[in-house]
């Protein structure tokens, strides 16, 4: 069979060479122009999971357009209450997928546009405790969170030692900073980590009323106390599958956790390990069902 005849009638290019070379590179500075905003946009919004299996994620880490938000919302809002049914809290996952959360607490602050920036350029996740009052001074920083599809989770409205408190305070406590966050366009939080390892059972009452999961650690590395960088960076990255490390983005001076943070990603990576947000890691990899029940961290 003979290919199909091509009747269009092709009209010479009669513009200057010189003309035309620089519209042919005109034309490629467009078309470059063009990519380089597809993958920032693309690298924005792959923020929460560098896992593949990740639903709503292409193999690059980036979100697909065919998954929408409230579908990954809803996914996440079933992993929760299925775990709620049987426990109220996780402080890791098991060990089947090789996935770990990196968290941090008591922001926003002036180091958190700096964790973003750091996150984002490794396509790394992790997941923000927030505690209310810090929007009085950092609400950009959460707006940002929000905007690059970090999950914004529930630290208290003052971060005071809970199980020092009524119920009533508590209930204020946590629901509070459920209102701040979501007057900031964050949307309602599922999972609560008490201030200082700081709970009681009047707490988890509440939190149970409130159908949120309360997070607690296996990794703590005591950035808070300003250790040295190497030492963040060894207790990080001594996470094994299923941990939920614990990092703060303010309360202090965090410039060594803000050093720390590319060197932890690499770590975990080398080893093999995923980071992933705490909702991935309840949906992939939730708390066994025989662990015991919750211990107040805090002594008090």
């Amino acid at each position: 069979m003979s290919p199909p005849r091509d009747d269009t009638i092709r009209v010479r290019d009669l513009r200057p060479a010189k003309q035309r070379r620089a519209i042919r590179r005109r034309r490629r500075a467009a078309l470059a122009l063009v990519g380089l905003v597809a993958f920032v946009v693309g690298l924005a919004a792959g923020a929460g999971s560098d896992d593949p299996a990740d639903p709503g994620r292409s193999s690059t880490g980036a979100r697909s357009h065919s998954t929408p938000r409230a579908t990954r919302a809803a996914a996440d809002r079933r992993a929760v209450d299925g775990v709620l049914a049987y426990t109220s809290y996780i402080s890791s996952g098991s060990p089947r997928k090789r996935e770990v959360a990196l968290t941090f607490d008591d922001g926003p602050g002036p180091y958190t546009p700096q964790i973003l920036r750091i996150l984002r350029q490794h396509l790394a996740a992790a997941t923000f405790f927030v505690v209310g009052q810090e929007l009085n001074a950092f609400a950009p920083a959460l707006r940002e969170e929000v905007r690059d599809g970090f999950p914004v989770e529930d630290h208290t409205e003052r971060h005071l030692m809970l199980g020092r408190l009524s119920a009533a305070q508590q209930r204020r406590e946590i629901e509070d900073q459920i209102i701040r966050v979501q007057s900031e366009g964050a949307p309602r939080p599922l999972f609560f980590r008490p201030p200082y390892g700081s709970f009681d059972r009047r707490t988890l009452a509440i939190l149970r009323e409130q159908r949120l999961l309360m997070v607690l650690w296996s990794i703590d590395t005591e950035d808070w106390r300003q250790p040295g960088v190497k030492a963040i960076v060894d207790a990080a990255g001594s996470a094994r599958a299923g941990s939920i490390v614990l990092m703060h983005d303010a309360g202090g001076d965090r410039s060594q956790t803000v050093a720390a943070l590319p060197h932890v990603i690499r770590r975990l990576r080398r080893r093999g390990l995923h980071l992933v947000t705490v909702a991935q890691l309840v949906r992939d990899d939730p708390p066994p069902r025989n662990q015991r029940s919750p211990t107040n961290l805090s002594g008090g």
